[in-house]
């Protein structure tokens, strides 16, 4: 009886087995195969991303009769490999050059003060042309961070006001 038993099991497994298929709606097929290759692709491209902080030479100053210095960072993103030069320009006040940049009185008046920014600090002027003024890498792929340094020499002080200047960083690649 026991014989009989394990045949029946195992006809309804077999059973079950060939069904499976039906049931999946998934087909087996015996006659053969062939094959396809299809290529996945991907192309990078020299790229960058530049992001600033500002830089802020302080809320308490009274007479600018020493220099006043501080920094601020500059993030760089370029693609592994390829070349990029930093620049910075003038700023937004009129008259600035990058070589003597100026900020300017925000509460209406029209005073400056003068002020500059530096690839090291104390010197190698930071400006905005390539080949000339401009601080140079390459791209690993990930962030690369460059300080800004940043001067107000001493100067004859204006009228109290907060005085500001706008800088456009750019990197070229």
């Amino acid at each position: 009886m026991l014989s009989k038993s394990v045949s029946r099991i195992a006809l309804l497994a077999a059973a079950g087995a060939a069904l499976l298929p039906l049931l999946s709606g998934a087909a087996v097929y015996s006659n053969g195969n062939k094959t396809a290759n299809f290529d996945v692709t991907l192309k990078i491209i020299a790229d960058c991303t530049i992001a600033a902080t500002p830089l802020d030479f302080g809320q308490s100053q009274g007479v600018l009769a020493t220099s006043v210095s501080v920094n601020t960072n500059l993030s760089v993103t370029c693609t592994n490999t390829t070349p990029y030069n930093i620049g910075l320009n003038a700023g937004n006040v009129a008259g600035s050059t990058t070589s003597a940049r100026l900020m300017g009185g925000t509460g209406g008046n029209t005073s400056t003060v003068a002020f500059n920014l530096y690839q090291a600090a104390g010197a190698t002027n930071w400006g905005n042309v390539q080949g000339t003024d401009t601080k140079s890498g390459t791209g690993t792929g990930s962030a690369q961070t460059h300080t800004v340094y940043g001067v107000v020499p001493a100067q004859n002080t204006p009228q109290p006001d907060t005085y500001k200047s706008t800088i456009t960083a750019t990197v070229y690649f």
